[in-house]
């Protein structure tokens, strides 16, 4: 190539790039939208060139009608949804269901199997037992004959998903998906605002996270991971990440103390009580946040060494916060130091 050729080149691809930047939009906005669901808040928040452009209020009737569905489909809370009706059958025959409490129930068995049992959904009974569940909290401590008998009726080999639907193999098994279903919800108003164009956004329920593409700054979103403290809102560390779900799981807010005992709303199927070690957080990273919300669970109730195991034996992006005796003290697996914020 000749000296002029190049100069021409160069020229060209320096004339490409003015135009590129030119023609971006010299700032972005973001329009925010939020509501209730499933006990708790959600928030929208996309990233647009032009707010006034944005019907907001038809598109939160979107998000709403999508959340009702999945509430009317998955809720333990609604004596009417179908996985309500499920649990009060006493058949033990195949029931047909819907296609997406099929999927939630097939991730979380999968997650079941996958962490020995430290996720496993038929906990309900327990959970409702020990006072975390839509009956409330009961006025004592469960007795052993209690807790004895409410084993009884949990383990994943109770229940099984085939072409043919849901069957349960005991009349009174009961299958609580509030470990999981928050995530599905994320992902599925993830979803639902991409179909709708906007390929920059978050969608938080609850906690519950997942974003895609990038902020308003036209960087990577910026997410807090809430430092595990009663008595204010204080950040513990910073996460950097785009197109990922992130869920955390903690026991710092629901919980119950009596006669001087603090008692956690995870609780471990194994033991059949409230988890009693001192990790009190754990954040997860995953491009799905339904299955980050179930793994955050399972790490809870495995504890920080096993735990912490468990996710660098996959891989996995996961933030860890334990009690100490001054204080707190982070762990993370190597996968997770990439997203942390100095």
């Amino acid at each position: 190539m000749t000296k002029p050729q190049k100069l021409l080149w160069l020229a060209l691809i320096g004339l490409a790039i003015f135009l590129f930047w030119w023609r971006l939009p010299a700032s972005l906005e973001q329009v925010e939208i939020q509501g209730q669901t499933m006990g708790t808040y959600y928030v929208v928040k996309l990233v647009v060139t032009n707010a006034d452009e944005i019907d907001a209020d038809a598109i939160k009737l979107k998000i709403d009608e999508r959340l009702i569905d999945l509430n009317r489909s998955m809720s333990t809370y609604d004596p009417e949804s179908e996985l309500s009706r499920f649990n009060q059958q006493s058949s033990t025959d195949a029931v047909v269901i819907s296609n997406q409490l099929a999927f939630v129930l097939d991730e979380a068995i999968r997650l079941g199997e996958l962490t020995d049992g430290a996720l496993d959904v038929t906990v309900g009974p327990l959970v409702n037992l020990w006072g975390f569940g839509p009956e409330g909290r009961p006025e004592q401590v469960p007795s052993a004959e209690q807790i004895s008998d409410a084993r009884r009726r949990i383990g994943l080999d109770k229940i099984e998903l085939s072409g043919g639907g849901l069957r349960k193999f005991n009349d009174d098994v009961y299958v609580d998906l509030s470990a999981i279903a928050k995530g599905y919800g994320v992902d599925e108003i993830s979803d639902l605002v991409t179909r709708l164009g906007f390929d920059n956004s978050m969608v938080d329920i609850g906690g519950e996270l997942r974003v895609k593409g990038h902020n308003r700054n036209r960087k990577s979103w910026r997410v807090a991971i809430e430092k595990p403290v009663t008595t204010e809102r204080a950040v513990q560390q910073i996460v950097e990440v785009s197109n990922l779900g992130m869920a955390t799981s903690g026991d710092y807010r629901n919980y119950f103390e009596q006669d001087g005992q603090r008692f956690s709303h995870t609780i471990d199927p194994a033991s059949a009580k409230p988890i009693a070690h001192k990790l009190v957080s754990v954040t997860v990273l995953h491009p799905s946040s339904m299955t980050a919300d179930g793994i955050a669970t399972a790490l809870m109730v495995m504890g920080d060494e096993q735990g912490l195991a468990w996710a660098e034996s996959i891989e996995l992006p996961v933030y860890m916060i334990i009690k100490t005796d001054d204080g707190f003290a982070a762990k993370y697996t190597q996968s997770m130091a990439q997203y942390l914020v100095q």
